[in-house]
């Protein structure tokens, strides 16, 4: 799609974005409305739940409400998601996505602010709406750096074709031909490339080994290619009639003349880190927003059930994002930091800053450490100022078990401990008669298996399965999320059996099957842990509805979720391939120029 029509987007979406404050400007809800204009009160839904009404209940404008849902879903859960993806892998359709975004967060909002003015107040002061604006602002933001950031490569696009065009002195070329000579074995290829390491920083874009005098002398220039083809000069001609076409436009030269002037130096690079920051925020600032939403509509929460929901909604959040980050690693996400049951990369592969990275166990055990010593003080904070019950201690036992068992674990992974471990037979080695491959380090130390992660959500769950609750139905939930963590645990002790009988040998991912069942587990498990609150409980027993319900709703939207999850990593490979195939072309043509 042309950029000037994407610009176009851009600057609709941006309005329309903005309508929902002109709609809403001046009025914060309908209790600042005089009592004429109240109106009639709303029919409700027949039901014994002894809770104020919600808007669940209320019958009133439910369309109104049902499109604001489906809109917002659509926004957050799919396009947002997608345009994430893009953005990581710096697709050329990244702007297009974000702007769709805004334009259906934009209708969602607008409806809001509609079925707001139509309806009483049903949850005075509530958080959805002031999350929901400040997301959305922040998504904005994000957009707008997004813009920013196109803008300026375009810049730079244009300032290295008008180096490209400037004549070269016979030094340089002197320089570029001993570059040539020393790289006159490798064929390089282009057209006729089988596709294979496309990917970005891979050998087949980044070039082959050369010695380090070569490759200081060979960053001034692209790598020598054939003549390309027809097809390359499309794409080369298609940039560039994008680029001619928004400069008929009014909006286009204002951007390209300003932008240019306030982002450079420390302003580019604070915008850049920025928008990097917001791209890996986003989704779950978008799960919070989701989530405040479901409590608002369901009228739970209320008075001091806030805390209940509260535990409940962010230790079930965790989980499933932790499902989230486990699916990945077995899709092959953070590879680079040998997190995807991989043999972690040397710094001299991923560079110092990835090398540096914990390992993935590491940083399980310290969120684990780290939920244990802050929940200790918070167990008895329904409850404050009144006597300690059994249920508290039991709850301050567990956040002390997380605590222990995430020390033991983040110990566990210092390559320092572990070595002082060794002390009692690694002393005797100089004296030893024996070959120097008795004294190798066995293979499985290449690897990170610490069980202590595993272990502590396995006796959470344990725990859980059978920890009494005020009602069957309560208690059989809790079941269910018990259950899932020990099938998590079981999982992944499985994974540790097979990898230490064949420990993984290669920087690319192994992808245990055993890890799909495990970020199951934990995806389940989590959601099942957020519906297990005392309100939400409380609902469905009004509503005659048993644990099986819970459950079977919970697999199916599970199985869904991972599905979508799968797809919107690949659709982020095919971007990086399809870019690094793009950005290929245009340096080999920059080479020939």
């Amino acid at each position: 799609m042309p950029r000037g029509r994407i610009l176009t987007l851009a600057t609709a979406a941006l309005l329309l974005e903005a309508l929902p404050l002109v709609v809403a400007h001046g009025t914060d809800h309908n209790d600042e409305m005089d009592m004429s204009e109240m109106p009639e009160a709303p029919t409700t839904t027949p039901n014994v739940y002894a809770k104020p009404m919600s808007y669940w209940s209320c019958s009133e404008h439910a369309g109104l409400m049902y499109m604001h849902i489906l809109l917002m879903v659509i926004g957050w859960a799919v396009v947002l998601p997608v345009g994430v993806m893009l953005s990581i892998a710096r697709s050329r359709f990244s702007l297009f996505t974000q702007f769709t975004f805004l334009v259906v967060n934009a209708f969602g909002l607008l409806i809001g602010v509609i079925y707001d003015r139509k309806t009483p107040d049903l949850y005075e002061n509530n958080s959805h709406s002031k999350i929901g604006w400040a997301i959305t602002w922040i998504a904005s933001a994000w957009v707008f750096m997004g813009l920013v950031q196109a803008y300026m490569d375009r810049t730079n696009s244009h300032s290295m074709e008008d180096h490209a065009a400037q004549p070269v002195s016979a030094a340089v070329m002197a320089q570029y031909q001993r570059v040539q000579d020393a790289e006159a074995p490798n064929i390089s290829r282009w057209s006729n490339d089988s596709g294979q390491g496309t990917e970005r920083n891979s050998a087949s874009l980044c070039g082959h080994s050369r010695s380090p005098s070569v490759e200081s002398e060979n960053q001034q220039f692209p790598e020598p290619q054939r003549a390309y083809h027809q097809e390359d000069d499309d794409i080369l001609d298609d940039d560039a009639e994008k680029r001619g076409f928004l400069r008929n436009t009014s909006v286009d030269r204002f951007l390209s003349k300003n932008i240019p002037r306030f982002a450079v130096g420390r302003t580019l690079q604070v915008v850049w880190l920025l928008y990097v920051t917001i791209d890996r925020l986003i989704l779950m600032l978008g799960f919070l927003a989701i989530m405040t939403g479901t409590v608002v509509y369901g009228g739970i929460g209320r008075g001091n059930d806030v805390f209940n929901v509260l535990a409940h909604y962010i230790k079930g959040g965790i989980f499933f994002w932790y499902g989230l980050l486990t699916l990945g690693r077995w899709m092959g996400a953070f590879a680079d930091f040998g997190w995807a049951w991989n043999v972690k990369p040397p710094k001299e592969v991923v560079g110092r800053r990835r090398a540096a990275i914990p390992t993935a166990e590491f940083t399980e055990s310290f969120v684990i450490w780290l939920y244990g010593a802050s929940n200790v003080f918070l167990e008895h904070l329904a409850a404050w100022g009144a006597a300690w019950t059994a249920q508290d201690l039991e709850h301050v036992s567990i956040s002390i078990m997380f605590l222990g068992g995430g020390l033991l674990g983040m110990i566990i992974e210092s390559r320092w401990i572990r070595d002082l471990l060794n002390t009692s037979i690694s002393s005797k080695k100089v004296a030893s008669p024996y070959a120097d491959g008795s004294w190798e380090p066995p293979k499985s130390y290449r690897f990170s298996m610490n069980p202590l992660p595993g272990l502590v959500i396995l006796l959470l769950g344990t725990m859980m399965s059978g920890h009494h609750q005020a009602s069957m139905l309560s208690t059989m939930i809790h079941k269910q999320w018990g259950s899932m963590f020990v099938g998590f645990a079981l999982a992944r002790a499985v994974t540790y059996i097979l990898l230490y009988i064949s420990p993984p040998t290669s920087f690319l991912p192994s992808r245990p099957p055993s890890e799909i069942i495990s970020a199951f587990c934990l995806i389940a498990g989590g959601i099942t842990f957020i519906e297990s609150n005392k309100d939400s409980v409380a609902a469905l027993e009004s509503y005659d509805l048993d644990a099986m319900f819970t459950f079977t709703v919970t697999i199916g939207f599970t199985a869904l979720i991972m599905a979508w999850a799968t797809v919107l990593v690949a659709v982020k490979g095919w971007a990086v391939r399809k870019e690094g195939v793009v950005s290929f072309a245009k340096h080999s043509a920059g080479a020939l120029a």
